[in-house]
């Protein structure tokens, strides 16, 4: 019996000690975005951060504009304590006040970041920069191109595809040929113009990026204003693909990291954010995501140089205003139906 007491004793100890471990275990909600990014994430971010820290991340998946609706209806009380969403998005949030400026005093990777990558105020910071470009078959396409005006070579009749305007590549498509050609965000009329013309020559509008891969490898197409992350994968899975970055400038894209105002544990928040801007961080989702890295101490492998934009072509990327594009969107979507897609 005094054994059996002994025994009982030890067990609830263990489990006592066990109970207080857990509850003094810090918590870290991420939302952040699903497929090859969240796994990615994992890998390069939340492993290496759980370890350092002894905290236990957990993930939420959703998209930009899910993020986004989740911390306005949790009205300053959130359950995130990170997000991961498009920087038109987080430029909105900020001025509503639902986010929390960032102290760069906190971030020990902050000199070596690339102070473009933070958005008004700290509120936000972007953790790679991608980018509308245009890929192509080197094996048919044997000059690269160096220009969005390539694109409209007759040559490429019935060989190219280009996004519909619900996609991040079609719109950006549009602002790169309307700049080229003249316009500005409030005069559109050139870049309506020319992709009306150039819809006509295309197989698809295509209205999701993975469209493109069976056209690429069928041969359908042979060029396409697309992403380099995705070629860059496909690249990978053994397709003939290559990118170029118009002297135009691509058009930038910004995926960055907010904490929303009053998450649960700021100071992990900012250890976590630290973390993903460190050059180990960067250097591992860069190297697997096909995105340059906004620490400018990471070095890019040779393979990863002739993906993602680097030196002049980074320096050259254009980044349209987002709360210009937001004002408009709704007002080209109409047009685009209208003129384009009909």
């Amino acid at each position: 019996m005094r054994m059996l007491s002994l025994t009982a004793a030890v067990s609830a100890a263990l489990i006592v000690a066990a109970l207080a471990s857990a509850a003094s275990a810090q918590q870290l909600v991420v939302a952040t975005f699903g497929g090859s990014f969240a796994e990615d994430t994992k890998t390069c971010n939340v492993q290496p951060f759980e370890k350092a820290t002894g905290a236990k991340v957990v993930i939420q998946l959703g998209n930009s504009v899910q993020h986004a609706a989740a911390i306005r209806a949790m009205g300053g009380k959130p359950t995130y304590d990170v997000a991961y969403m498009d920087n038109s998005l987080a430029t909105q949030l900020m001025g509503e006040g639902l986010l929390q400026p960032l102290d760069a005093s906190k971030l020990t990777s902050y000199p070596d970041v690339d102070k473009a990558a933070f958005g008004p105020g700290d509120g936000y910071v972007a953790f790679e920069i991608s980018a509308t470009a245009i890929t192509y078959n080197p094996k048919v396409v044997t000059t690269p191109p160096t220009s969005w005006n390539d694109l409209f070579d007759p040559k490429y009749k019935g060989r190219i595809a280009i996004g519909d305007i619900t996609g991040t590549s079609g719109v950006q498509f549009l602002m790169a040929v309307n700049k080229m050609r003249g316009g500005t965000l409030d005069d559109m009329d050139p870049g309506f113009a020319a992709l009306k013309e150039l819809a006509a020559n295309s197989v698809t509008l295509y209205t999701q990026a993975d469209q493109l891969v069976s056209l690429f490898q069928r041969g359908d197409i042979v060029i396409a204003p697309w992403y380099p992350d995705r070629t860059g994968a496909q690249i990978d899975k053994g397709l003939d693909l290559a990118v170029a970055y118009p002297k135009e400038g691509a058009v930038g894209i910004k995926p960055v990291l907010v904490i929303p105002k009053g998450a649960p544990d700021l100071e992990l928040a900012l250890k976590y954010v630290d973390a993903v801007l460190s050059v180990e961080g960067q250097t591992c989702f860069s190297g697997r995501q096909y995105a340059a890295p906004v620490n400018q101490k990471v070095k890019l492998s040779d393979k990863i140089k002739k993906i993602v934009a680097t030196g002049d072509d980074y320096k050259n990327l254009w980044f349209p205003d987002p709360k210009a594009v937001a004002s408009h969107l709704v007002e080209w979507t109409h047009r685009w139906q209208r003129e384009v897609a009909r």
